[in-house]
């Protein structure tokens, strides 16, 4: 079963730093994709949270994974997202529907902050690329 990343900041192809560009060459590009949340300007990186409003969205990129389950766990490495300890993980990731420019629909990982947020520190646009 295919299984897809959306992406919304350092994973996305052209931002990922050089600790983690050869994990993001191994992921294949499906297109613009856009989720339900809110998304904060953390200083090196963007952070997510989930919104239940649908006019607050995330643009990112839509991410088909290979069939190596060690991809999963090095991106979870990266996001220092620990499985058996959530609550104590940088990042968190969960599931969700995302919906891609061409209208296809897919449900997808994505890594959500885990931390609190500066509510004047959130990209109105949900959109990271017009940050840096």
């Amino acid at each position: 079963m295919k299984q897809y990343l959306f992406a919304y900041g350092t994973l996305q192809e052209g931002r990922a730093p050089a600790a983690v560009k050869q994990l993001i060459e191994k992921l294949k590009p499906l297109g613009t994709g856009y989720i339900q949340g809110r998304l904060y300007d953390l200083g090196d990186y963007p952070g997510a949270k989930p919104s239940k409003s649908p006019h607050r969205t995330i643009t990112g990129t839509v991410f088909e994974l290979p069939d190596d389950p060690a991809v999963l766990r090095d991106l979870d490495k990266y996001e220092e997202y620990s499985k058996g300890r959530p609550s104590e993980s940088l990042f968190v990731r969960k599931k969700l529907p995302a919906k891609l420019s061409n209208g296809q629909r897919l449900t997808c990982w994505t890594y959500f902050y885990n931390g609190k947020v500066n509510e004047s520190l959130r990209i109105a646009n949900g959109d990271y690329s017009a940050v840096v």
